[in-house]
């Protein structure tokens, strides 16, 4: 088994990895929009305090993470074969939908989406983990 905190990325905010390794199985931690400075993808707030969070863009970046964090071990978004989305809001599912499949087809992982009361952060719209297989 080999685990490991990907350099570059946002450190996670508890005593987990980003990516855990066993044999040929590779399990990718939940991922959100979060960059390493803290700041959020997909979050902005105008000069009257107004808060915006856009889930296409929260999506994308997130997929963006996990696709990283599988560079990091030597594989791809190619080699993910289930994930597990996490919305606070279903209302959201439209536009997470459409991103999505602008990188995923039907021959993609299987998909399980689910809403939550919340996520570890106030401007988090979506948090998704995965699971890829590549023969080591």
């Amino acid at each position: 088994m080999d685990s490991k905190v990907v350099q570059g990325k946002a450190t996670p905010r508890g005593k987990f990895p980003h990516v855990k390794r066993v044999g040929d199985f590779i399990f990718i931690s939940g991922t959100s929009s979060r960059r390493p400075d803290n700041t959020f993808v997909g979050v902005e707030v105008d000069e009257m305090g107004t808060t915006n969070l856009d889930i296409r863009a929260q999506t994308r970046a997130v997929i963006e993470n996990i696709s990283d964090i599988l560079k990091s071990v030597g594989a791809s978004l190619e080699d993910v074969v289930d994930i597990t989305t996490f919305l606070v809001n279903m209302n959201d599912f439209g536009g997470y939908n459409q991103v999505y499949g602008e990188i995923f087809g039907f021959d993609g992982p299987t998909r399980t989406t689910v809403a939550v009361h919340q996520l570890p952060h106030p401007h988090l719209l979506i948090e998704i983990k995965a699971v890829a297989y590549k023969k080591v």
